[in-house]
C-alpha cells in the first residue's frame, strides 16, 4: 500500500506545532496510542528535524512522520535528511515540490484557489491541502468537486471532531488537524492519558467516514 493510500485509510494527519521538545515524545506516544498514524512536525517548531528523525526510528513502519510548514527548498532538504516521509506546506512552492519528487517522498502542498489547486496537482502533488478550510467552509470544498474531483484533497485549518464528517461528505479525503486534536491545554498539564483518549475519539470518528 502506498503512503497516499495509507493516508486515505487513516484520514488524519496530526499537526505538531510549537510543542515543547521536552514534551514532544510523550505527545507522539499519546497520539500513537490513541490511534493516530500520521504526524506532521512543522518546521517552525523548535527541534523539528530531531523529532522527525527520532520518531522515524522509534515508530519505523507503525507511524508515518512528515514535515509541515515547509516554505522553501532548504527546509525541504532539511526535512528529507531528517527522514520525513511527506512534505506539507501552506502554499504551492515549485522548489519544495521538486525537492520532494527527487527524494521520492509524498507531497501535500497547500492551496486555496482552483488555479493553485490545479497547479499543485500538475507539478506533482499526491494530495492537495485545501487551506484554510475553516474560512472557506464545506460548501467551497463541495463546489471544488465539480471540476476538480480527480484531484484528491485534504481539508486543513478549522477542521474538528464536530465538522470532520461534513468535510468528508463535501469531498475531503483526509484532514490536517492541529489544535483541535493536539490539545495544547492537555499538553501543558502533562495529561497524556487525556490526550490519548482525545485522539481515540478522532481516530474512531475518522474510521466511520
Amino acid at each position: 500500500m502506498s503512503l497516499t493510500e495509507q493516508l486515505f485509510k487513516h484520514k488524519i494527519v496530526a499537526i505538531i506545532r510549537g510543542v515543547p521538545e521536552e514534551k514532544a515524545d510523550d505527545v507522539a506516544e499519546a497520539l500513537y496510542q490513541g490511534g493516530i498514524r500520521f504526524m506532521e512536525v512543522t518546521m517552525n517548531t523548535e527541534g523539528a528535524a530531531g523529532m522527525i528523525a527520532r520518531w522515524r526510528k522509534r515508530y519505523t513502519s507503525e507511524m508515518f512522520i512528515g514535515a509541515g510548514t515547509v516554505l522553501n527548498e532548504q527546509m525541504a532538504r532539511e526535512a528529507v535528511e531528517a527522514g520525513a516521509q511527506f512534505l506539507i506546506s501552506p502554499n504551492v512552492d515549485e522548489g519544495v515540490i521538486q525537492c520532494g519528487l527527487e527524494a521520492g517522498v509524498d507531497l501535500y502542498p497547500g492551496a486555496m484557489t482552483t488555479t493553485e489547486i490545479v497547479k499543485a496537482w500538475t507539478l506533482g502533488a499526491h494530495v492537495v491541502k485545501v487551506f484554510p478550510a475553516g474560512s472557506l467552509g464545506t460548501s467551497y470544498m463541495k463546489e471544488l468537486q465539480g471540476p476538480l474531483s480527480h484531484i484528491p484533497m485534504m481539508a486543513t485549518g478549522g477542521v474538528s471532531l464536530d465538522n470532520m464528517k461534513a468535510y468528508a461528505e463535501a469531498g475531503s479525503r483526509a484532514f490536517g488537524l492541529g489544535g483541535s486534536l493536539v490539545n495544547r491545554a492537555l499538553i501543558q498539564e502533562g495529561d497524556f492519558k487525556g490526550l490519548k483518549e482525545h485522539a481515540m475519539q478522532y481516530a474512531a470518528a475518522a474510521q466511520q467516514l
